[in-house]
């Protein structure tokens, strides 16, 4: 028999049974949102040892399993709902047979917008979605407009219920992985950053990366706004999925509806007219593609309502967040660049561009996604004076850089900072800046980050001859 729908907003979970898949943040945050609704939770893993944060949702009365998640846990449970977390394949058996079987197949996301009463104001894109969501954050905040901030950033939007009402907007980031299940999620705001090739372990093309990533737009109605980067030639293969009201942001022109730069300040032009926000240069943060990323932002929350004043307030008063082009420290002259969650290229192209020409010492490599390194070569040649290869990905790396760009296998981050920091000279930079995923030696790439901050830490006093 299949099993009854549900509702698209509010739907009765009472009595109903939920199966969870995955159990990392999104997944424990989904599992307790359900079982508020009065569902019978089961949660799976493929973990052998689970942490003791997963297993603490058993106090709850969640039943909690590690060790894989066969397709034989939809019969043994009765699974009429099951929720995949972001890091789990929708392709694996479980969750194609419960498709087979009728049964929905949700994310986190799509549970929590059902129960979501306030605006979204949802943003993705290949780099820059963090910086973005957060400014939408820092801005909706310094409007005095309820909420949260978080999605794929560090707080699931199941967690952000807990800040919600009619009168909220919650600025939340859309991993691709997040989007690929999403039906009943309806941006007030969609913002696309960018869109650059990414995650090509787990898509089997850059197409189907880019099909997941336009699902943030399909899911709009003509009453909403969506919002892409006109300078971004990938961006322009969205335009057919636009289902909202078009809006552009731009470094290079002065879009009929959207946001640019113009002699140094940054414009708005919208259905409230054309509207000067701040001085381009009062943005906190270095790099035209931080610019680039105020723009989006100023954009995205003029659209839903803000204010010019709450709009320039919350620019001029962001705080860039860590492991993103983070200054950590200045050691001997040497400037040190905690960009962490740069994990793919065109992300380490913007953070070497932020800097001076021949003045970096590049950290790279760890747990490799598939990218074409020798797309960085031309860049490399021209503003990096060495990189410092780490992880798993060093020897691939190393083959395509032989005989172009000095370099040298550090292996771990903490032999990086201080093989750099013998290189380097007064105005130079050492930058992590990895292009890579960390899970060959970190659980994240905050750990990842933390570990670089430690050993700049550990120089700095020192002195030179003491690294």
């Amino acid at each position: 028999m299949t099993p009854a729908g549900f509702a698209a907003t509010n739907p009765d979970l009472a009595g109903r049974s939920v199966l969870v898949i995955g159990l990392g943040r999104s997944g424990r945050a989904a599992a307790r949102l359900a079982a508020s609704r009065s569902a019978l939770v089961t949660c799976a893993d493929s973990r052998k040892q689970l942490p003791a944060e997963a297993l603490e949702l058993q106090q709850s009365g969640i039943r909690v399993l590690a060790g894989g998640h066969t397709a034989e846990l939809l019969s043994e449970t009765g699974a009429e709902l099951v929720v995949v977390s972001p890091g789990v394949r929708l392709d694996i058996d479980l969750v194609q047979v419960a498709r087979e079987r009728g049964i929905p197949v949700w994310g986190e996301i799509e549970l929590a917008a059902r129960y979501t009463r306030g605006r979204i104001i949802g943003i993705t894109g290949s780099n820059g979605k963090s910086t973005v969501t957060t400014m939408v954050g820092n801005i909706l905040r310094t409007a005095g407009i309820p909420g949260g901030t978080g999605g794929n950033l560090e707080i699931p939007l199941a967690e952000l219920l807990e800040q919600d009402g009619e009168d909220a907007i919650h600025a939340v980031e859309l991993s691709s992985f997040q989007l690929e299940s999403v039906e009943a999620l309806v941006p007030v705001v969609a913002v696309i950053v960018n869109l650059t090739p990414d995650h090509l372990d787990r898509y089997d093309s850059f197409d189907s990366y880019r099909r997941a990533k336009a699902r943030l737009l399909e899911v709009q109605s003509g009453t909403r706004f969506s919002v892409l980067n006109a300078d971004d030639p990938e961006s322009q293969r969205f335009l057919p999925s636009v289902r909202g009201r078009l809006h552009l942001f731009s470094l290079e022109s002065e879009p009929q509806a959207g946001a640019f730069v113009r002699d140094g300040m940054i414009m708005l032009r919208t259905a409230y007219g054309e509207e000067t926000v701040l001085a381009a240069d009062r943005l906190p943060l270095p790099g035209h593609h931080n610019l680039a990323n105020g723009l989006a932002a100023a954009l995205a929350c003029r659209l839903a309502g803000c204010g010019i004043e709450s709009i320039a307030g919350g620019l001029e008063s962001y705080r860039p967040l860590a492991h993103r082009l983070q200054k950590v420290a200045t050691v001997d002259g040497i400037d040190f660049y905690n960009d962490s969650k740069a994990t793919n290229l065109d992300a380490v192209v913007q953070a070497i561009r932020s800097f001076r020409a021949g003045s970096v010492h590049l950290i790279l490599g760890g747990k490799d996604k598939g990218g074409d390194w020798s797309a960085l070569l031309p860049l490399l040649q021209e503003r990096v004076r060495s990189v410092l290869l780490v992880g798993q990905a060093a020897d691939r790396i190393s083959r395509v850089l032989e005989g172009t760009v000095a370099h040298r296998n550090c292996v771990t981050v903490q032999a990086a900072v201080r093989s750099g920091f013998q290189d380097a000279r007064p105005g130079d930079v050492v930058l992590l800046s990895p292009g890579c995923a960390s899970f060959d030696q970190y659980s994240g790439f905050e750990a990842r980050g933390d570990d670089f901050i430690a050993a700049v830490g550990a120089l700095a006093g020192r002195g030179r001859g003491h690294a």
